[in-house]
């Protein structure tokens, strides 16, 4: 997409399909000259009377003071009377200082200057010592060059004046500088160079739909007139990060045959109070004169934070004044038909309500992380320009990425792409998926030597993990195990599900639970000890089980209600603001400990009747070091899970993990502090 700046195509003189209230053409608009051809009339007066005034000053700055030009016999005269106090002498000239002033050549002062003849033959430095006339060193004082000057006289003017040229000159085009601080930075986009198109999107099919009726109302607008309806005022993209708001956006920008003007939210604040509402306006007022155009303003939570909020705290705040500015021009007096503002946001809980009503967002698009079926057409779109291997099934790697998005996805085929070309291969392979894919999950792998107790140790831990994986029903199914050290882990098992969820049961999650356990219970199992190896297990264990307790209402003691906050509530980040009592929160944490205890004793229940294939596992590991799917589960002595198709049996893709807080992917690692 080309960043350029023009101005809008000019249209036909018809009858306009647009009305756009309280705009006039610019007064010098007729007549084709532009504030940046011409200077100020009273820029040549100025320019004078600065020049003159740098003249006076420099002269005065630059002058010598006059000295008396003493004949020799007189300075002689005055040498031998002690009126000397001081000579300067270079060559024949002599300069010097006089106790009292002396009248000479017109001229009445205490410096004098004389020429010493050539053919006088006195002993001028006896008669000097004689007297005590001191005899300096300094050369003798010479009024200042032409060049010198030149400098003080002219420089300091030329380089004023050349400041204020280039300061007039940005200020009139827009650039920036005093004059234009209020000035909009938004990039306007009309369509010219390489662009984005609803064909490089994927895998939000529905989102992509809403837009492109946005664009259709804009190219044909008579179309919807005829039944009655009105373009939507506002489209507030909304999603995780990486799931494509900024591509559609870009896509709306390649597809519509409108302006295009493009700004981060960020850029309207600046420390001077009230340049954010001027930007605003400003970036209205020229999307008005485009009219029909488009507005996309990116990260809108940065400036469309509720009000009254936690990062206000009394008064109107510059961040306010620009909110307020942008909800009177979305919705004021004036009229603003013809321009749509399209905004995205990962944060719309935080967004102000009068933003989201009716009249201005009319119109709210939900981007969810994709499914199978999205993720196989989002790796279709990033691997066009990639040479795959011909048995490479881009399915099988949608299927083994549950929960990633548009961003992770155009990662993961870089990094494939990276290994084929440090392998040397021609083409991209099914393996360098899986070890980009690994890459991207676990980390990269450290050389680090462990001692052959310590080796053993995460041998048992992760054995642990992936057994009670195998032996859970309703578990993951267990994807790869590994004690070589990656990032900050010494070990890790992998486990993804076979496809995507809806949601997850008490079952499940009391086994997701039971299996992160299965490391440290393993170690007491074999060693009767624990390490800190399972920090990041009993973080994993402890967020679960607080989630099931106090949001999900999976605790019959404390019963179907949400006693906890959204984490991302910015009211609980002050004390005094808990929704909840300290009888409520003690009993919460009692259930937590709860259904970790039971959770812990399955562990110790199923690895105890399991303990041969646990040491299989194990032994294994400290062999091979890493075991894949296949021989996991064969070592393990268990059938591999079956593989379950991506489609139901309505024909439609399966759905993506409901809830953020919990991962489709499971990395159980065991980190060392």
């Amino acid at each position: 997409m080309s960043n350029r700046t023009e101005s809008p195509p000019t249209r036909p003189k018809a009858p306009p399909r647009w009305r756009t209230e309280g705009v006039h053409p610019p007064a010098n608009e007729s007549n084709g000259q532009t504030a940046r051809s011409r200077l100020p009339r009273w820029f040549p007066i100025v320019f004078i009377l600065i020049l003159a005034t740098n003249l006076i000053i420099s002269s005065n700055l630059t002058k010598t003071a006059p000295r008396v030009k003493l004949s020799y016999t007189s300075f002689l005269s005055q040498v031998e009377r002690g009126n000397v106090i001081d000579v300067t002498a270079r060559g024949l000239t002599i300069q010097g200082t006089l106790t009292t002033t002396v009248t000479a050549d017109k001229r009445t002062g205490k410096t004098f200057e004389t020429e010493r003849p050539v053919f006088a033959s006195d002993d001028l430095l006896t008669m000097f010592k004689a007297k005590g006339v001191v005899v300096n060193a300094r050369p003798i004082s010479q009024p200042a060059s032409w060049w010198q000057s030149l400098l003080y006289g002219f420089g300091p003017t030329l380089l004023f004046v050349g400041l204020l040229v280039w300061l007039s000159r940005r200020a009139a085009a827009g650039m920036g500088g005093i004059g234009s601080i209020g000035r909009s930075k938004a990039k306007l986009y009309t369509g010219g160079g390489p662009r984005t198109t609803f064909a490089d999107v994927a895998g939000i099919d529905e989102a992509r739909d809403e837009l492109i009726e946005i664009v259709d109302y804009l190219r044909d607008p008579d179309r919807y007139r005829r039944l009655g309806a009105q373009i939507p005022r506002g489209v507030l993209l909304t999603g995780p990060p990486g799931t494509g708001k900024t591509l559609l956006a870009k896509a709306v920008a390649g597809e519509a045959n409108v302006p295009f003007f493009s700004m981060s939210a960020s850029e309207f604040i600046e420390m001077i109070v009230g340049v954010g509402a001027s930007r605003v306006r400003d970036l209205f007022d020229q999307a008005k004169k485009a009219a029909p155009a488009i507005i996309f303003i990116d990260e809108l939570d940065s400036i469309g934070r509720a009000r009254g909020a936690a990062m206000s705290f009394g008064g109107h705040d510059e961040r306010e004044q620009t909110l307020n500015q942008i909800l009177t021009e979305m919705d004021g007096f004036t009229g603003t038909e013809g321009v749509i503002v399209l905004a995205a946001t990962n944060r719309p809980e935080i967004l102000d309500s009068a933003l989201l009503r009716a009249g201005r967002f009319d119109r709210h698009v939900a981007i969810s992380p994709p499914d199978a079926a999205g993720r196989a057409a989002i790796l279709a779109v990033h691997t066009r320009g990639v040479p795959l291997d011909p048995a490479t099934k881009l399915e099988d790697v949608a299927a083994s990425t549950p929960g990633m998005v548009g961003a992770d996805l155009r990662n993961l085929v870089n990094e494939a792409a990276l290994l084929a070309a440090r392998r040397d291969h021609t083409s991209v392979t099914s393996s360098d998926f899986a070890d980009a894919l690994e890459r991207i999950v676990l980390g990269s792998e450290r050389r680090i030597m462990l001692s052959p107790e310590e080796r053993k140790r995460t041998a048992y831990h992760e054995a642990g993990h992936a057994l009670l994986g195998m032996l859970l029903p309703g578990a993951d199914p267990v994807r790869k195990v590994s004690i070589i050290p990656r990032g900050r882990a010494l070990g890790v098992t992998f486990q993804s599900p076979s496809r995507d969820r809806y949601g997850f049961g008490v079952r499940y999650l009391k086994g997701r639970i039971t299996g992160a356990l299965g490391g440290r219970v393993a170690e007491e199992i074999v060693f009767g000890d624990v390490t800190t190896g399972a920090e990041s297990d009993l973080e994993v264990v402890t967020a679960t089980a607080r989630q099931m307790v106090g949001r999900w209402g999976m605790s019959p003691a404390i019963g179907p209600i949400s006693v906890l906050p959204d984490p991302q509530d910015e009211r609980m980040m002050f004390p005094g603001m808990a929704t909840t009592s300290d009888l409520t929160r003690e009993l919460v944490d009692h259930e937590i400990q709860r259904i970790v205890t039971d959770c812990h004793a399955e562990a110790t229940h199923v690895l105890g009747l399991h303990r041969e294939q646990l040491d299989r596992l194990a032994g294994a590991l400290l062999t091979h070091e890493t075991l894949d799917e296949a021989d996991a589960y064969r070592i393990a002595g268990l059938p591999a899970p079956a593989i379950v198709d991506l489609v139901d049996a309505s024909g439609t893709t399966g759905p993506h993990v409901a809830d953020p807080d919990m991962p489709a992917l499971v990395a159980v690692v065991s980190a060392p502090l």
